[in-house]
């Protein structure tokens, strides 16, 4: 484990300024509530105020206007959070696989694998895939045929990349299948969760644009395009032809429709269903709150009477 750090030379390295003891050793980060002696923390807002009176942590990272809360040792820096994370990378380097192919994958011959390449047990790489520089496939991620990974993308276990989309044609009771001839294009130091999917495109190719961060479980359908810097938390679905913006943050189980486009800088909370297109950066919700069931049931009726106009008995 690197380190350990004093304030003086975590702050060298990554800015901020320290205010009390610059010679303070730091060993590890950790939580505000669990935090110990030898550890940094941080502080986002003032609301955990009694929290930061409570904790045993050496040294506090927190925004200037935040700093006169505490006497103890502290780094003020103007995002915290941020900086708690640059903090957190000083202290604990990532562990990845060692470059190159487990025995145990299929690597089609005619993949192109870039420099520094590490392919786990048990993936899959299907013909004509391009996976660029230093990019981290670990175990049981497959991907298909004729998709694009940029450099540096991190695809973690179980993810799967291009199957085919849910393209059906009703017809006389029946569904007849649409070939699915398009690709996934996944840009540069992009990282996919555990077990998430991103179908492969209909007629033209399904985009995933450079440093997007998509969690756990998340479906992604045909043809969808996901601009760059957009982080999308677990369980969120997204439908076909969505077209989400840049630096948008989608909160878990979200539902996006297909075929709506959403504008950049957008915020969705989490449970929220998108059901039309947003034009306007902002932060949107529809979370109906929950209840005791039958209080639930009774507000629902109260909220269908008031839509049709009728008073209340």
């Amino acid at each position: 484990m690197p380190g350990p750090f004093t304030l003086g030379e975590i702050a060298s390295r990554l800015g901020g300024r320290v205010a009390g003891d610059a010679q303070l050793l730091i060993r590890q980060v950790g939580s505000l509530e669990h935090a110990g002696p030898d550890q940094i923390t941080f502080l986002s807002d003032g609301r955990h105020s009694a929290k930061l009176a409570a904790t045993r942590a050496a040294a506090i990272i927190l925004a200037p206007e935040n700093e006169k809360l505490t006497a103890r040792p502290r780094i003020v820096a103007d995002k915290p959070y941020a900086y708690f994370a640059k903090v957190s990378q000083l202290f604990n380097r990532a562990v990845r696989q060692e470059p190159g192919v487990h025995p145990s994958a299929v690597v089609s011959k005619t993949a192109s694998l870039g420099k520094g390449v590490s392919i786990g047990a048990g993936c899959v790489v299907g013909d004509g895939v391009t996976i660029g520089d230093d990019c981290c496939l670990y175990p049981r991620v497959v991907i298909y045929p004729n998709c694009s990974l940029g450099k540096r993308v991190i695809l973690h276990s179980g993810v799967v990349i291009g199957a085919d989309g849910f393209g059906i044609a009703p017809e006389e009771g029946r569904w007849v299948k649409i070939p699915q001839i398009g690709g996934v294009r996944i840009g540069d130091d992009v990282e996919i969760g555990a077990n998430t999917t991103i179908d492969r495109g209909a007629l033209d190719d399904t985009v995933i644009e450079e440093g997007v961060k998509l969690d756990n479980q998340i479906q992604v359908a045909h043809n969808v395009r996901i601009g760059a810097h957009t982080a999308i938390a677990a369980c969120t679905g997204i439908a076909g032809s969505a077209d989400i913006g840049r630096h948008c943050i989608i909160g878990g189980a979200a539902m996006i429709h297909g075929h709506i486009k959403i504008a950049d800088h957008v915020k969705v909370s989490a449970g929220t269903l998108i059901s039309r297109s947003l034009t306007k950066p902002g932060t949107y919700t529809g979370i109906y709150p929950f209840d005791e069931h039958q209080a639930w049931k009774r507000g629902a009726v109260r909220l269908r009477r008031l839509a049709k106009g009728k008073k209340e008995d």
